[in-house]
């Protein structure tokens, strides 16, 4: 599978439980990042997708465990770090800033990995955010 994550310059991706932020650029981007593939989220997600129109096509709890090689799973609230051994790419969107945080993306997992892609453009709420996939 391929995960996708959200993270500030700190790697953090949560505050209290609650996204860092929300951006409509991210979403329609990750979208279409996914075309063709399957795209697993929890509820949690598929809040932020169906708050901008988009209707994700599998809502489940357990999705990093279902997800299949070729699927994508947009992981907000959960730790990838269980999940390492199916793990195929790490897409990491960066908001290019720092928030509060107090849980975070264990870089650990980008051993190995190298950069393959990167893509700057301006998002909705923010400036500028990077797409960076490692694989």
């Amino acid at each position: 599978m391929h995960i996708i994550l959200c993270v500030d310059d700190r790697l953090g991706m949560l505050f209290n439980g609650r996204r860092l932020s929300r951006d409509s650029a991210l979403v329609e981007d990750a979208v279409k990042l996914c075309k063709g593939s399957k795209l697993w989220v929890n509820e949690y997600s598929d809040g932020l997708f169906s708050r901008y129109g988009y209707s994700v096509q599998i809502c489940d709890p357990d999705f990093p465990e279902n997800a299949g090689t070729d699927d994508f799973c947009f992981m907000e609230d959960c730790d990838p770090a269980p999940y390492r051994d199916k793990i195929g790419s790490i897409v990491l969107y960066r908001w290019n800033r720092r928030y509060p945080a107090d849980t975070y993306f264990d870089a650990a997992l980008l051993q190995g990995r190298r950069l393959t892609g990167q893509k700057e453009f301006p998002g909705s709420s923010h400036e500028k955010i990077t797409r960076e996939v490692y694989r």
